[in-house]
């Protein structure tokens, strides 16, 4: 609740930007094996309706749908997660989430996940598009125990290409801080322009897609590292930093970035989460 006592109050946002202003607060919370969503608070146009089991009782999946569609300029988005000592969340999206023209004004989302002793947050939503114009901010900020889990995919897509759309104009400026057991394990930030600010070798190298999959806790065998670098694609790479893995991939096809992150996600989740890759329905429609 910390996160959201921090923002500004929904009504002053909304008149200030003229935009939504929504708010939501997962607890996830292990009972004798059994890992039952125990706070679901929101306000605005964020929700989840129900927890979902379609694999063991020991771990609970969440969609997390924002009613809406997309996300226009002034829009402000916080999520707040906990995953109590123990639990096991599986968190996604039921689509692409669509980030539609700034309008002059900047679109924010804050997330910020908390995951306690020895328990598991798989945060995997589905791709995100921004709209030629788009103006965003996103912050996430992770803070998990010295033996929890932590896997996530990221996929980012610059302007409509099937419709024929550049991101020639606006900005996408990123920051992601993960803290394991209290010291930093992971930071990266970063920002994007349109137009010629994709261009260059820093940034995309003129590609539209890139995306990017992290899983901190136990350290990767070597045989799913060799298994994920055996992927021929032009554009994946995969690196191993003891109990930190990323795999990376750049691009012109969210279709290919998909594939590629939920490859990793399966050949990874047995061997660093002792649990077989149940596909979640969701993906597939």
């Amino acid at each position: 609740m910390r996160l959201l006592e921090q923002l500004p109050a929904p009504d002053a946002a909304i008149a200030r930007h003229g935009g939504w202003h929504a708010r939501l607060s997962l607890g996830f919370a292990d009972d004798r094996g059994t890992t039952r969503l125990v706070e679901r608070s929101h306000f605005g146009p964020l929700r989840v309706q129900k927890p979902l089991y379609p694999e063991q009782p020991a771990v609970c999946h969440a969609i997390v749908v924002h009613p809406p569609g997309g996300v226009v300029g002034g829009d402000q988005l916080a999520i707040a997660a906990t995953v109590g000592d123990g639990a096991h969340a599986f968190v996604t999206t039921p689509g692409a989430g669509k980030w539609y023209r700034a309008n002059g004004h900047v679109s924010e989302q804050q997330v910020r996940l908390d995951i306690g002793a020895g328990a598991t947050l798989e945060w995997l939503p589905q791709e995100t598009i921004f709209f030629n114009g788009a103006d965003v901010r996103l912050d996430t900020e992770v803070s998990m125990a010295a033996d929890a889990s932590f896997i996530t995919s990221d996929i980012l897509c610059f302007g409509r290409t099937a419709s024929g759309e550049r991101f020639d104009q606006g900005r996408v400026s990123q920051r992601l801080q993960v803290r394991r057991g209290g010291r930093l394990a992971w930071f990266e930030q970063g920002a994007l322009s349109g137009g010629a600010g994709l261009e260059g070798a820093l940034a995309l190298g003129g590609r539209t897609v890139c995306a990017t999959l992290l899983a901190i806790g136990r350290q990767a065998p070597a045989a799913c590292v060799q298994a994920l670098r055996e992927e021929t694609c032009a554009g994946f790479g995969v690196t191993q930093m003891r109990s930190v893995l990323v795999a990376r991939y750049i691009g012109d096809s969210s279709q290919e970035a998909r594939r590629l992150m939920h490859k990793a996600w399966r050949i990874l989740r047995p061997a660093l989460l002792e649990r077989e890759p149940v596909t979640p329905r969701i993906w597939h429609t």
